[in-house]
Protein backbone atom coordinates (compact mmCIF):
# COMPACT_ATOMS: atom_id res chain seq x y z
CA UNK A 1 0.00 0.00 0.00
CA UNK A 2 1.55 3.69 -0.97
CA UNK A 3 1.91 6.06 1.55
CA UNK A 4 0.59 9.62 0.61
CA UNK A 5 3.31 11.96 1.37
CA UNK A 6 1.68 15.56 2.49
CA UNK A 7 1.71 18.12 5.15
CA UNK A 8 -1.32 20.34 6.24
CA UNK A 9 -1.72 23.47 8.40
CA UNK A 10 -4.30 25.71 8.72
CA UNK A 11 -3.04 29.17 7.62
CA UNK A 12 -3.91 32.84 6.91
CA UNK A 13 -3.85 34.40 4.22
CA UNK A 14 -1.15 36.64 5.92
CA UNK A 15 1.11 33.34 6.45
CA UNK A 16 0.53 31.75 3.49
CA UNK A 17 2.74 34.97 1.33
CA UNK A 18 5.29 35.77 4.22
CA UNK A 19 8.73 35.05 4.38
CA UNK A 20 9.34 35.45 0.14
CA UNK A 21 7.11 32.13 -0.62
CA UNK A 22 6.24 32.40 -4.34
CA UNK A 23 3.04 30.42 -6.22
CA UNK A 24 2.66 29.60 -9.32
CA UNK A 25 -0.04 28.58 -11.27
CA UNK A 26 1.12 26.07 -13.51
CA UNK A 27 1.19 26.67 -17.18
CA UNK A 28 -1.40 24.60 -18.34
CA UNK A 29 -4.27 24.40 -15.55
CA UNK A 30 -7.55 26.24 -16.53
CA UNK A 31 -7.95 29.84 -17.02
CA UNK A 32 -9.48 32.58 -14.26
CA UNK A 33 -13.16 31.84 -13.91
CA UNK A 34 -14.54 32.99 -11.31
CA UNK A 35 -17.61 35.97 -11.88
CA UNK A 36 -19.59 38.26 -9.79
CA UNK A 37 -21.53 35.59 -7.99
CA UNK A 38 -18.47 34.27 -6.87
CA UNK A 39 -17.32 38.28 -6.23
CA UNK A 40 -20.08 38.77 -4.03
CA UNK A 41 -20.10 36.07 -2.02
CA UNK A 42 -16.11 36.55 -0.98
CA UNK A 43 -17.13 40.15 -0.45
CA UNK A 44 -20.41 39.52 1.88
CA UNK A 45 -17.94 36.87 3.87
CA UNK A 46 -15.18 39.39 4.25
CA UNK A 47 -17.79 41.86 5.53
CA UNK A 48 -19.36 39.74 8.06
CA UNK A 49 -15.80 38.72 9.31
CA UNK A 50 -14.85 42.31 8.98
CA UNK A 51 -18.20 43.42 10.90
CA UNK A 52 -17.90 40.70 13.66
CA UNK A 53 -20.62 38.70 13.19
CA UNK A 54 -17.76 35.79 12.65
CA UNK A 55 -14.94 35.55 14.14
CA UNK A 56 -12.91 34.71 10.83
CA UNK A 57 -13.78 33.25 7.38
CA UNK A 58 -12.55 29.48 6.51
CA UNK A 59 -11.18 29.41 2.61
CA UNK A 60 -11.44 25.87 2.22
CA UNK A 61 -8.65 23.53 1.12
CA UNK A 62 -5.56 24.89 -0.93
CA UNK A 63 -3.59 22.34 -2.49
CA UNK A 64 0.14 22.99 -3.16
CA UNK A 65 3.08 21.01 -4.60
CA UNK A 66 6.95 22.15 -3.53
CA UNK A 67 10.41 20.54 -4.00
CA UNK A 68 12.05 23.40 -1.86
CA UNK A 69 9.74 24.78 0.51
CA UNK A 70 9.28 27.92 -1.17
CA UNK A 71 8.02 27.94 -4.61
CA UNK A 72 4.37 26.50 -4.70
CA UNK A 73 2.69 25.00 -7.26
CA UNK A 74 -0.96 25.50 -7.07
CA UNK A 75 -2.87 22.15 -7.57
CA UNK A 76 -5.99 23.45 -6.46
CA UNK A 77 -6.85 27.20 -5.04
CA UNK A 78 -5.96 29.53 -7.98
CA UNK A 79 -9.07 31.09 -8.20
CA UNK A 80 -9.45 32.51 -4.74
CA UNK A 81 -5.90 33.70 -4.40
CA UNK A 82 -6.25 34.88 -7.82
CA UNK A 83 -9.35 36.81 -6.60
CA UNK A 84 -8.15 38.10 -3.22
CA UNK A 85 -4.81 39.34 -5.11
CA UNK A 86 -7.41 41.57 -7.33
CA UNK A 87 -9.03 42.53 -3.66
CA UNK A 88 -5.56 43.80 -2.66
CA UNK A 89 -4.49 45.60 -5.96
CA UNK A 90 -7.71 47.55 -5.36
CA UNK A 91 -6.98 48.63 -2.23
CA UNK A 92 -3.23 49.59 -3.59
CA UNK A 93 -5.30 51.30 -6.22
CA UNK A 94 -7.30 53.28 -3.92
CA UNK A 95 -4.25 54.26 -1.88
CA UNK A 96 -2.59 55.74 -5.06
CA UNK A 97 -5.67 57.54 -5.53
CA UNK A 98 -5.55 59.24 -2.40
CA UNK A 99 -1.75 59.84 -2.95
CA UNK A 100 -2.57 61.59 -6.01
CA UNK A 101 -5.37 63.72 -4.18
CA UNK A 102 -2.35 65.21 -2.10
CA UNK A 103 -4.62 63.41 0.88
CA UNK A 104 -0.98 62.29 3.17
CA UNK A 105 0.93 61.21 0.24
CA UNK A 106 3.63 60.11 1.40
CA UNK A 107 1.75 58.47 4.32
CA UNK A 108 -0.28 56.38 1.53
CA UNK A 109 2.75 55.92 -0.56
CA UNK A 110 4.49 54.35 2.04
CA UNK A 111 1.47 51.95 2.94
CA UNK A 112 0.69 51.20 -0.33
CA UNK A 113 4.33 50.19 -0.86
CA UNK A 114 4.16 48.14 2.32
CA UNK A 115 1.23 46.67 1.26
CA UNK A 116 2.10 45.45 -2.39
CA UNK A 117 5.38 44.03 -0.80
CA UNK A 118 3.53 42.44 1.96
CA UNK A 119 0.48 41.01 -0.36
CA UNK A 120 1.64 41.79 -3.89
CA UNK A 121 5.40 41.74 -4.79
CA UNK A 122 7.96 44.07 -5.35
CA UNK A 123 8.51 46.16 -8.27
CA UNK A 124 12.11 46.58 -9.40
CA UNK A 125 13.45 49.85 -8.61
CA UNK A 126 15.33 49.78 -11.73
CA UNK A 127 13.38 47.68 -14.63
CA UNK A 128 9.81 48.66 -12.77
CA UNK A 129 9.25 45.06 -13.86
CA UNK A 130 6.84 43.36 -11.21
CA UNK A 131 8.57 40.54 -8.74
CA UNK A 132 5.41 38.83 -8.38
CA UNK A 133 4.75 36.60 -5.42
CA UNK A 134 2.01 35.35 -7.35
CA UNK A 135 2.43 33.82 -11.23
CA UNK A 136 -0.80 32.90 -13.42
CA UNK A 137 -0.63 30.53 -15.81
CA UNK A 138 0.15 31.04 -19.79
CA UNK A 139 -2.95 32.89 -20.84
CA UNK A 140 -3.56 34.98 -17.98
CA UNK A 141 -0.18 36.09 -16.28
CA UNK A 142 1.13 38.25 -19.00
CA UNK A 143 -2.27 40.68 -18.77
CA UNK A 144 -2.15 40.26 -14.40
CA UNK A 145 1.67 40.78 -14.45
CA UNK A 146 2.05 44.08 -16.84
CA UNK A 147 -1.38 45.55 -16.42
CA UNK A 148 -2.62 44.64 -12.77
CA UNK A 149 0.40 44.47 -10.81
CA UNK A 150 1.63 47.95 -11.66
CA UNK A 151 -1.45 49.41 -11.70
CA UNK A 152 -1.54 50.20 -15.66
CA UNK A 153 -4.78 51.67 -17.65
CA UNK A 154 -6.64 48.71 -18.53
CA UNK A 155 -7.80 47.92 -22.14
CA UNK A 156 -11.04 47.40 -22.61
CA UNK A 157 -10.89 45.58 -26.00
CA UNK A 158 -8.39 42.53 -27.27
CA UNK A 159 -8.31 40.72 -24.24
CA UNK A 160 -9.32 37.21 -24.12
CA UNK A 161 -12.50 36.11 -21.85
CA UNK A 162 -10.74 35.28 -19.25
CA UNK A 163 -8.62 38.32 -18.86
CA UNK A 164 -11.83 40.34 -19.09
CA UNK A 165 -13.07 38.51 -16.00
CA UNK A 166 -9.55 39.46 -14.44
CA UNK A 167 -10.14 43.26 -15.21
CA UNK A 168 -13.64 43.64 -14.57
CA UNK A 169 -12.70 41.35 -11.06
CA UNK A 170 -10.01 44.53 -9.73
CA UNK A 171 -13.12 46.91 -10.86
CA UNK A 172 -16.00 45.31 -9.23
CA UNK A 173 -13.53 45.38 -5.89
CA UNK A 174 -12.32 48.57 -6.14
CA UNK A 175 -15.52 49.91 -6.80
CA UNK A 176 -17.03 48.51 -3.69
CA UNK A 177 -13.81 49.53 -1.64
CA UNK A 178 -14.44 53.07 -2.79
CA UNK A 179 -17.98 53.21 -1.95
CA UNK A 180 -16.77 51.88 1.47
CA UNK A 181 -14.26 54.10 2.07
CA UNK A 182 -14.61 56.93 0.15
CA UNK A 183 -15.85 59.57 2.35
CA UNK A 184 -13.53 58.82 4.88
CA UNK A 185 -10.56 59.59 2.54
CA UNK A 186 -8.21 57.90 5.13
CA UNK A 187 -5.27 55.78 3.73
CA UNK A 188 -4.94 54.11 7.54
CA UNK A 189 -8.58 52.43 7.13
CA UNK A 190 -7.71 50.94 4.03
CA UNK A 191 -4.47 49.90 5.23
CA UNK A 192 -6.06 48.35 8.16
CA UNK A 193 -9.20 46.93 5.86
CA UNK A 194 -6.36 44.97 3.86
CA UNK A 195 -4.42 44.16 7.02
CA UNK A 196 -7.68 42.34 8.99
CA UNK A 197 -8.51 40.42 5.75
CA UNK A 198 -4.81 38.86 5.72
CA UNK A 199 -5.14 37.58 9.19
CA UNK A 200 -9.15 36.99 9.46
CA UNK A 201 -9.37 34.58 6.06
CA UNK A 202 -7.76 31.20 6.66
CA UNK A 203 -6.81 28.20 4.37
CA UNK A 204 -5.80 24.60 5.12
CA UNK A 205 -3.34 24.06 3.24
CA UNK A 206 -2.40 20.55 1.81
CA UNK A 207 1.41 20.80 0.62
CA UNK A 208 2.60 17.61 -1.89
CA UNK A 209 6.20 17.03 -3.16
CA UNK A 210 4.89 15.74 -6.59
CA UNK A 211 1.92 15.27 -9.04
CA UNK A 212 1.25 11.71 -8.23
CA UNK A 213 0.60 12.58 -4.69
CA UNK A 214 -1.58 15.67 -5.42
CA UNK A 215 -3.20 13.42 -7.71
CA UNK A 216 -4.01 10.91 -4.46
CA UNK A 217 -4.62 13.86 -2.40
CA UNK A 218 -7.72 15.12 -4.97
CA UNK A 219 -9.28 11.64 -4.43
CA UNK A 220 -8.75 11.63 -0.88
CA UNK A 221 -10.86 15.41 -0.93
CA UNK A 222 -13.05 14.34 -3.43
CA UNK A 223 -14.02 11.19 -0.96
CA UNK A 224 -15.25 13.91 2.02
CA UNK A 225 -17.47 16.04 -0.56
CA UNK A 226 -14.93 19.03 -1.33
CA UNK A 227 -15.08 20.04 -5.07
CA UNK A 228 -11.91 19.44 -6.86
CA UNK A 229 -10.59 18.90 -10.59
CA UNK A 230 -8.12 15.91 -11.00
CA UNK A 231 -8.73 16.93 -14.51
CA UNK A 232 -7.02 20.04 -14.53
CA UNK A 233 -3.95 18.44 -12.51
CA UNK A 234 -3.92 15.54 -15.46
CA UNK A 235 -3.92 17.88 -18.23
CA UNK A 236 -1.15 20.39 -16.86
CA UNK A 237 1.37 16.95 -16.33
CA UNK A 238 0.51 16.30 -20.20
CA UNK A 239 1.03 19.34 -21.53
CA UNK A 240 4.29 20.05 -19.26
CA UNK A 241 5.49 17.32 -21.00
CA UNK A 242 4.89 18.46 -24.51
CA UNK A 243 6.20 21.77 -23.57
CA UNK A 244 9.46 20.62 -21.92
CA UNK A 245 9.94 18.88 -25.13
CA UNK A 246 10.40 22.01 -26.88
CA UNK A 247 7.00 21.37 -29.09
CA UNK A 248 6.33 25.00 -31.58
CA UNK A 249 3.61 27.12 -29.68
CA UNK A 250 1.28 26.57 -32.81
CA UNK A 251 1.90 22.92 -31.81
CA UNK A 252 0.70 23.33 -28.43
CA UNK A 253 -2.48 25.50 -29.06
CA UNK A 254 -3.71 22.94 -31.70
CA UNK A 255 -3.23 20.07 -28.56
CA UNK A 256 -5.34 22.61 -26.52
CA UNK A 257 -8.35 22.90 -28.67
CA UNK A 258 -8.17 19.09 -28.92
CA UNK A 259 -8.20 18.90 -25.19
CA UNK A 260 -10.86 21.75 -24.69
CA UNK A 261 -13.07 19.55 -27.33
CA UNK A 262 -13.11 16.33 -24.98
CA UNK A 263 -13.91 18.17 -22.55
CA UNK A 264 -16.53 19.90 -23.85
CA UNK A 265 -17.87 16.14 -25.19
CA UNK A 266 -17.39 14.51 -21.39
CA UNK A 267 -17.60 17.90 -19.00
CA UNK A 268 -14.67 18.21 -16.63
CA UNK A 269 -16.10 16.33 -14.17
CA UNK A 270 -16.49 13.00 -15.62
CA UNK A 271 -13.26 13.25 -17.39
CA UNK A 272 -11.61 10.76 -15.39
CA UNK A 273 -14.60 8.73 -15.18
CA UNK A 274 -13.83 8.34 -19.14
CA UNK A 275 -10.23 8.13 -19.04
CA UNK A 276 -9.99 5.23 -16.84
CA UNK A 277 -12.96 3.61 -19.07
CA UNK A 278 -10.80 4.27 -22.41
CA UNK A 279 -7.79 2.82 -20.33
CA UNK A 280 -9.56 -0.12 -18.95
CA UNK A 281 -11.38 -0.93 -22.82
CA UNK A 282 -7.29 -1.17 -24.15
CA UNK A 283 -4.75 -2.28 -21.52
CA UNK A 284 -5.08 -4.64 -18.41
CA UNK A 285 -7.43 -3.35 -15.18
CA UNK A 286 -6.88 -0.23 -13.59
CA UNK A 287 -7.90 0.80 -10.15
CA UNK A 288 -9.03 4.31 -9.85
CA UNK A 289 -6.50 4.97 -7.22
CA UNK A 290 -3.66 3.94 -9.40
CA UNK A 291 -5.04 5.78 -12.56
CA UNK A 292 -2.39 8.84 -12.83
CA UNK A 293 0.59 6.95 -11.36
CA UNK A 294 0.26 4.32 -14.30
CA UNK A 295 -1.15 7.15 -17.14
CA UNK A 296 2.12 9.27 -15.99
CA UNK A 297 4.43 5.92 -16.34
CA UNK A 298 3.23 5.32 -19.93
CA UNK A 299 3.39 8.95 -21.70
CA UNK A 300 7.12 10.37 -20.47
CA UNK A 301 7.33 11.75 -24.11
CA UNK A 302 5.77 13.90 -26.71
CA UNK A 303 5.12 11.15 -28.65
CA UNK A 304 3.19 9.09 -26.29
CA UNK A 305 1.48 12.27 -24.73
CA UNK A 306 0.18 12.66 -28.47
CA UNK A 307 -0.82 8.93 -28.99
CA UNK A 308 -2.82 8.82 -25.81
CA UNK A 309 -5.00 12.20 -26.78
CA UNK A 310 -5.82 10.93 -30.34
CA UNK A 311 -7.01 7.20 -28.86
CA UNK A 312 -8.91 9.09 -26.45
CA UNK A 313 -10.21 11.59 -29.18
CA UNK A 314 -11.56 8.20 -30.91
CA UNK A 315 -13.57 7.21 -27.73
CA UNK A 316 -15.17 10.59 -26.21
CA UNK A 317 -17.69 10.93 -28.31
CA UNK A 318 -18.67 6.77 -27.89
CA UNK A 319 -18.62 7.21 -24.11
CA UNK A 320 -20.83 10.51 -24.11
CA UNK A 321 -22.85 9.25 -26.40
CA UNK A 322 -23.54 6.05 -23.62
CA UNK A 323 -24.72 8.49 -21.16
CA UNK A 324 -27.21 9.88 -23.59
CA UNK A 325 -29.91 7.22 -25.49
CA UNK A 326 -30.65 10.15 -27.94
CA UNK A 327 -27.45 10.93 -29.13
CA UNK A 328 -27.55 10.68 -32.76
CA UNK A 329 -24.53 8.28 -32.81
CA UNK A 330 -27.28 5.04 -32.05
CA UNK A 331 -29.40 3.55 -34.38
CA UNK A 332 -32.76 3.51 -33.42
CA UNK A 333 -32.17 -0.55 -32.44
CA UNK A 334 -29.27 0.49 -30.52
CA UNK A 335 -30.65 3.67 -28.54
CA UNK A 336 -33.11 1.08 -26.85
CA UNK A 337 -30.34 -1.40 -25.28
CA UNK A 338 -28.45 1.69 -24.07
CA UNK A 339 -31.43 3.41 -22.65
CA UNK A 340 -31.51 0.21 -21.00
CA UNK A 341 -28.48 0.44 -19.50
CA UNK A 342 -28.99 4.15 -18.01
CA UNK A 343 -32.48 2.68 -16.62
CA UNK A 344 -30.56 -0.15 -14.96
CA UNK A 345 -27.62 2.20 -13.84
CA UNK A 346 -24.83 0.05 -14.81
CA UNK A 347 -21.85 1.60 -16.07
CA UNK A 348 -19.30 -1.95 -15.62
CA UNK A 349 -19.86 -2.61 -19.07
CA UNK A 350 -18.35 0.54 -20.91
CA UNK A 351 -15.04 -0.33 -21.48
CA UNK A 352 -15.83 -3.54 -23.13
CA UNK A 353 -18.11 -1.34 -25.52
CA UNK A 354 -15.86 0.89 -26.37
CA UNK A 355 -13.77 -1.81 -27.47
CA UNK A 356 -16.08 -3.08 -29.59
CA UNK A 357 -17.68 0.03 -31.16
CA UNK A 358 -13.77 0.78 -32.31
CA UNK A 359 -13.48 -2.64 -33.89
CA UNK A 360 -17.51 -4.10 -35.03
CA UNK A 361 -19.82 -2.78 -37.39
CA UNK A 362 -23.16 -1.60 -37.05
CA UNK A 363 -24.94 -5.17 -36.72
CA UNK A 364 -22.08 -6.99 -34.69
CA UNK A 365 -21.95 -4.21 -31.94
CA UNK A 366 -26.49 -3.84 -32.04
CA UNK A 367 -25.88 -7.56 -31.07
CA UNK A 368 -23.13 -7.00 -28.20
CA UNK A 369 -25.06 -4.15 -26.90
CA UNK A 370 -28.07 -6.07 -26.77
CA UNK A 371 -26.37 -8.97 -24.94
CA UNK A 372 -24.98 -6.59 -22.41
CA UNK A 373 -28.65 -5.17 -21.63
CA UNK A 374 -29.85 -8.85 -20.94
CA UNK A 375 -26.51 -9.88 -18.97
CA UNK A 376 -26.63 -6.63 -16.86
CA UNK A 377 -30.84 -6.96 -16.60
CA UNK A 378 -30.10 -10.89 -14.82
CA UNK A 379 -27.36 -9.87 -12.91
CA UNK A 380 -27.41 -6.68 -11.73
CA UNK A 381 -30.98 -5.49 -11.74
CA UNK A 382 -32.69 -9.25 -10.63
CA UNK A 383 -29.66 -10.52 -8.93
CA UNK A 384 -27.93 -7.50 -7.05
CA UNK A 385 -24.85 -9.39 -7.47
CA UNK A 386 -20.99 -7.72 -6.76
CA UNK A 387 -19.87 -5.85 -9.38
CA UNK A 388 -16.06 -6.18 -8.86
CA UNK A 389 -15.83 -9.71 -10.79
CA UNK A 390 -18.09 -7.94 -13.62
CA UNK A 391 -16.16 -5.49 -14.34
CA UNK A 392 -12.97 -8.15 -14.41
CA UNK A 393 -14.63 -9.82 -16.73
CA UNK A 394 -15.42 -7.03 -18.58
CA UNK A 395 -12.05 -5.55 -19.18
CA UNK A 396 -10.85 -8.75 -19.85
CA UNK A 397 -13.29 -9.17 -23.05
CA UNK A 398 -12.35 -5.64 -23.97
CA UNK A 399 -8.58 -6.24 -23.86
CA UNK A 400 -9.92 -9.66 -25.90
CA UNK A 401 -11.68 -7.36 -28.66
CA UNK A 402 -8.77 -4.61 -28.52
CA UNK A 403 -5.43 -7.49 -29.43
CA UNK A 404 -7.87 -9.03 -31.91
CA UNK A 405 -8.26 -12.34 -29.93
CA UNK A 406 -11.90 -12.04 -30.14
CA UNK A 407 -12.94 -11.57 -34.18
CA UNK A 408 -16.75 -12.49 -34.24
CA UNK A 409 -19.86 -10.92 -32.17
CA UNK A 410 -20.10 -14.35 -31.17
CA UNK A 411 -17.29 -14.79 -29.31
CA UNK A 412 -17.83 -11.52 -27.32
CA UNK A 413 -21.01 -12.66 -26.07
CA UNK A 414 -19.93 -16.20 -25.37
CA UNK A 415 -17.45 -14.57 -23.20
CA UNK A 416 -19.91 -12.72 -21.07
CA UNK A 417 -20.70 -16.43 -19.82
CA UNK A 418 -18.89 -15.89 -16.22
CA UNK A 419 -21.26 -13.09 -15.47
CA UNK A 420 -23.95 -14.54 -17.28
CA UNK A 421 -26.79 -15.51 -14.22
CA UNK A 422 -27.82 -19.09 -15.49
CA UNK A 423 -31.77 -19.56 -16.04
CA UNK A 424 -32.16 -21.43 -12.65
CA UNK A 425 -30.73 -18.70 -10.62
CA UNK A 426 -32.24 -16.29 -12.37
CA UNK A 427 -35.61 -17.67 -11.78
CA UNK A 428 -35.68 -18.07 -8.07
CA UNK A 429 -34.16 -14.57 -7.81
CA UNK A 430 -37.05 -13.19 -10.03
CA UNK A 431 -39.58 -14.85 -8.29
CA UNK A 432 -38.41 -13.25 -4.80
CA UNK A 433 -37.57 -9.71 -6.59
CA UNK A 434 -38.68 -6.65 -4.60
CA UNK A 435 -38.92 -3.25 -5.93
CA UNK A 436 -39.70 -0.29 -3.53
CA UNK A 437 -41.46 1.84 -6.08
CA UNK A 438 -40.96 4.52 -3.77
CA UNK A 439 -38.17 5.53 -5.67
CA UNK A 440 -38.11 7.04 -9.41
CA UNK A 441 -35.53 4.50 -10.64
CA UNK A 442 -37.69 1.66 -9.42
CA UNK A 443 -40.68 2.42 -10.50
CA UNK A 444 -38.83 2.93 -13.91
CA UNK A 445 -37.68 -0.28 -13.91
CA UNK A 446 -40.97 -1.93 -12.89
CA UNK A 447 -43.06 -0.71 -15.69
CA UNK A 448 -40.28 -1.76 -17.95
CA UNK A 449 -40.77 -5.03 -16.40
CA UNK A 450 -44.25 -5.85 -16.63
CA UNK A 451 -44.19 -3.79 -20.44
CA UNK A 452 -41.86 -6.40 -21.56
CA UNK A 453 -43.84 -9.56 -19.83
CA UNK A 454 -47.16 -7.69 -21.22
CA UNK A 455 -45.26 -7.81 -25.14
CA UNK A 456 -44.50 -11.39 -24.77
CA UNK A 457 -47.79 -12.82 -23.59
CA UNK A 458 -50.07 -10.32 -25.54
CA UNK A 459 -47.92 -9.92 -28.95
CA UNK A 460 -48.26 -6.68 -28.95
CA UNK A 461 -46.14 -2.92 -28.65
CA UNK A 462 -46.57 0.00 -26.12
CA UNK A 463 -44.71 3.47 -25.82
CA UNK A 464 -43.12 2.76 -21.83
CA UNK A 465 -43.29 6.24 -21.29
CA UNK A 466 -46.77 6.97 -22.29
CA UNK A 467 -48.53 8.46 -18.95
CA UNK A 468 -52.20 6.90 -20.51
CA UNK A 469 -50.71 4.06 -18.41
CA UNK A 470 -50.13 3.80 -14.30
CA UNK A 471 -48.26 1.55 -11.95
CA UNK A 472 -51.13 -0.06 -9.94
CA UNK A 473 -50.26 -1.84 -6.57
CA UNK A 474 -53.10 -4.61 -5.91
CA UNK A 475 -52.52 -4.61 -2.81
CA UNK A 476 -52.89 -0.60 -2.19
CA UNK A 477 -49.98 1.18 -1.20
CA UNK A 478 -52.52 2.45 1.92
CA UNK A 479 -54.94 -0.16 1.96
CA UNK A 480 -58.30 0.52 3.36
CA UNK A 481 -61.17 -1.74 4.67
CA UNK A 482 -61.63 -5.12 2.24
CA UNK A 483 -57.37 -5.95 3.39
CA UNK A 484 -58.07 -7.36 6.85
CA UNK A 485 -56.47 -10.81 5.80
CA UNK A 486 -53.37 -9.35 5.03
CA UNK A 487 -51.34 -7.88 8.73
CA UNK A 488 -48.58 -5.13 9.25
CA UNK A 489 -46.05 -7.21 8.34
CA UNK A 490 -47.51 -9.24 5.53
CA UNK A 491 -47.88 -5.42 3.87
CA UNK A 492 -44.31 -4.67 4.54
CA UNK A 493 -43.16 -7.69 2.80
CA UNK A 494 -45.42 -8.39 0.19
CA UNK A 495 -46.36 -4.59 -1.57
CA UNK A 496 -43.51 -4.28 -3.55
CA UNK A 497 -42.94 -7.57 -4.25
CA UNK A 498 -43.19 -8.00 -8.83
CA UNK A 499 -46.52 -10.10 -8.33
CA UNK A 500 -47.85 -6.98 -6.86
CA UNK A 501 -47.76 -4.92 -9.06
CA UNK A 502 -49.11 -4.74 -12.68
CA UNK A 503 -50.28 -2.00 -15.06
CA UNK A 504 -53.61 -0.04 -15.59
CA UNK A 505 -54.86 2.86 -17.77
CA UNK A 506 -54.51 5.41 -15.53
CA UNK A 507 -58.30 6.46 -15.65
CA UNK A 508 -59.05 3.05 -14.77
CA UNK A 509 -56.41 3.52 -11.99
CA UNK A 510 -58.34 6.39 -10.23
CA UNK A 511 -61.16 4.05 -10.60
CA UNK A 512 -59.39 1.29 -8.34
CA UNK A 513 -57.87 3.40 -5.71
CA UNK A 514 -57.62 1.90 -2.61
CA UNK A 515 -60.53 -0.55 -2.64
CA UNK A 516 -60.93 -4.17 -1.98
CA UNK A 517 -59.93 -6.32 -4.46
CA UNK A 518 -63.57 -7.23 -4.83
CA UNK A 519 -64.41 -4.30 -5.93
CA UNK A 520 -61.09 -3.87 -7.83
CA UNK A 521 -61.82 -6.51 -10.09
CA UNK A 522 -64.23 -5.49 -12.61
CA UNK A 523 -62.16 -2.69 -13.24
CA UNK A 524 -59.38 -4.39 -14.32
CA UNK A 525 -61.38 -6.32 -16.57
CA UNK A 526 -62.08 -3.62 -18.52
CA UNK A 527 -58.35 -2.83 -19.32
CA UNK A 528 -56.78 -3.71 -21.99
CA UNK A 529 -53.59 -4.96 -20.27
CA UNK A 530 -53.85 -8.45 -20.52
CA UNK A 531 -51.87 -9.18 -17.46
CA UNK A 532 -53.76 -7.12 -15.66
CA UNK A 533 -57.34 -8.26 -17.16
CA UNK A 534 -55.39 -12.05 -16.42
CA UNK A 535 -55.23 -10.76 -12.33
CA UNK A 536 -58.97 -10.60 -12.18
CA UNK A 537 -59.91 -13.83 -14.30
CA UNK A 538 -57.23 -16.26 -12.23
CA UNK A 539 -58.00 -14.77 -8.69
CA UNK A 540 -60.88 -14.99 -5.92
CA UNK A 541 -59.47 -13.47 -3.72
CA UNK A 542 -55.75 -11.34 -3.64
CA UNK A 543 -53.88 -13.60 -0.86
CA UNK A 544 -50.11 -13.96 -0.34
CA UNK A 545 -50.11 -17.61 -2.13
CA UNK A 546 -51.62 -15.91 -5.27
CA UNK A 547 -49.56 -13.09 -5.16
CA UNK A 548 -46.31 -15.60 -5.11
CA UNK A 549 -48.02 -18.04 -7.57
CA UNK A 550 -48.37 -14.64 -10.04
CA UNK A 551 -44.64 -13.69 -9.68
CA UNK A 552 -43.46 -17.16 -10.13
CA UNK A 553 -45.24 -17.28 -13.67
CA UNK A 554 -44.00 -13.80 -14.40
CA UNK A 555 -40.29 -15.39 -13.58
CA UNK A 556 -40.70 -18.19 -15.69
CA UNK A 557 -41.50 -15.88 -18.76
CA UNK A 558 -38.88 -13.08 -17.42
CA UNK A 559 -36.85 -15.93 -18.15
CA UNK A 560 -37.64 -16.69 -21.74
CA UNK A 561 -37.03 -12.88 -22.21
CA UNK A 562 -34.00 -11.89 -21.16
CA UNK A 563 -32.15 -14.57 -22.65
CA UNK A 564 -28.94 -15.23 -24.60
CA UNK A 565 -29.67 -18.90 -25.83
CA UNK A 566 -25.71 -19.33 -27.47
CA UNK A 567 -24.61 -19.26 -23.91
CA UNK A 568 -24.15 -22.84 -22.23
CA UNK A 569 -25.92 -23.60 -18.60
CA UNK A 570 -23.44 -23.32 -16.47
CA UNK A 571 -23.36 -22.62 -12.48
CA UNK A 572 -24.03 -18.73 -11.73
CA UNK A 573 -21.24 -16.31 -10.14
CA UNK A 574 -21.22 -15.76 -6.63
Amino acid sequence: MSVINFNTANMTLRQLLGNGLTYHVPLFQRDYSWTQDEWEDLWQDILNTLNGTEPAHYMGYLVLQTQDQKRFNIIDGQQRLTTLSLLALAVLKCLDDLARRNIQPEDNRRRAEQLRNSFIGYLDPVTLVPQTKLTLNRNNDAFYRDRLVPLQPLPQRGLRSSEHLLRRGFEWFYGKITDEYATRQDGALLAKFLSDVADKLFFTVITVNDELNAFKVFETLNARGVRLSPTDLLKNYLFSVIYQSGAHETEIEALERRWNRMIDQLGSESFPAFLRTHWNSRERLVRESELFKVIRSVTPDRGQVFDLVRRMEVDAPVYAALANPEDRLWTDPQRRYVRELRMFSVRQPWSLLLAAYRVFDEGDFTSILRAVSIVSFRYNVIGNMLTHEQERVYNDIAQRISNGELKQSSDVIRALAPVYVDDETFRNAFANKVLRTTSSRNRQVARYILFMLEEQISNNHYDMDNPAYSLEHILPENSSDGWEHFDDESIDEWIYRLGNLTLLETSLNRQAGNKPFAEKKPVYMQSAIQLTREVAEQNENWTVDRLAERQRRMARLATAIWRLPQMDVRPSPT
